[in-house]
């Protein structure tokens, strides 16, 4: 599904180069739910940007469905994101003056769909994620784990085949960042491949894989042992 092959990401400033990916390897699979591990600032989330197509590396190679597109301007990447990629963060980022509804609409309106399919879409992926009670409802009026279950909805609610999830449970408190990690598995469980970005070896054990970065570098990279 998607392969970065020797990719370097480096940022330069006037006085310091910083090397936050340092000639990675990586091959990510359809139907695999991945967890990225390490210390802070060891390339995580850089990584997460460049495989979400935010971001470009450096030097290397990113297949992407067999098309390498590390060179490409942010229009086409732009392109490619919104029929692909749906993105879970650890903020939420759910605009506070729309409903639940309007919220997860929103993911849909960059896509050529009548009203009549957007609401549809958007009515059924409430009612998988257990919160078309709460459609009327603004951000604010949530709890965090609701708040993060609207973000979640927001992220599949186009059927993209890849989420990237940045620290998705970061914000929450155990009872519901575990919601949130069993909605995840559930979404893998259906055919979708997941790459998460999390501190947590508890989270990280629900992925199959674990890709542990230092430094810019993929020191392991290993099944989970069932």
């Amino acid at each position: 599904m998607l392969k970065l092959h020797n990719m370097y990401k480096v940022y330069r400033t006037d006085e310091v180069e910083t090397v936050a990916l340092n000639g990675v390897n990586v091959e990510i699979n359809q139907g695999d739910f991945i967890a990225v591990m390490g210390p802070s600032g060891c390339g995580k989330s850089t990584l997460l940007n460049i495989v979400g197509l935010l971001d470009s590396p450096s030097e290397g190679d990113y297949y992407f469905f067999d098309e390498n597109v590390a060179g490409y301007s942010e229009k086409q990447r732009s392109e490619i994101r919104k029929k692909n990629i749906g993105f879970i963060f650890q903020s939420f980022n759910l605009i506070d003056q729309l409903n639940v509804a309007e919220n997860i609409e929103l993911a849909l309106l960059y896509h050529d769909m009548p009203s009549a399919e957007r609401k549809q879409r958007v009515a059924d992926v409430m009612d998988r994620m257990g919160i078309a009670h709460r459609a009327k409802h603004m951000p604010g009026q949530l709890s965090g784990g609701q708040q993060q279950r609207v973000a979640v909805a927001r992220a599949v609610v186009g059927n993209q085949p890849l989420i990237l999830a940045d620290e998705p449970t970061g914000n929450l408190d155990s009872a519901h960042g575990q919601e949130v990690m069993e909605l995840l598995r559930t979404l893998n469980a259906e055919g979708t491949t997941i790459v998460m970005v999390t501190h947590s070896p508890a989270h990280a054990d629900y992925a199959r894989r674990t890709v542990n970065l230092f430094d810019g570098h993929v020191v392991t990279d290993a099944l989970r042992a069932a």
